[in-house]
């Protein structure tokens, strides 16, 4: 997945980040606005979890997310 992608396209992409970390709220995804590393460290915030565990939460909504196209 092209971040650059993601975040040009972060309103979509929102709703998925949503789905996948209901924990995080809409404050906590205006301020991410697309950037992969904010959105790991409010992963890791939020769930109390390592930068680890964060990013292969991350790599796994890449995957099944992979084939989208805006």
């Amino acid at each position: 997945m092209n971040w650059d992608i993601v975040e040009g396209n972060w309103k979509q992409f929102k709703g998925k980040v949503k789905a996948q970390w209901g924990k995080l709220t809409d404050d906590h995804l205006d301020v991410i606005g697309g950037k992969r590393d904010q959105l790991s460290g409010k992963i890791q915030e939020t769930y109390g979890i390592t930068k680890d565990q964060a990013e292969t939460q991350i790599k796994t909504f890449e995957e099944s997310n992979k084939d989208y196209r805006p």
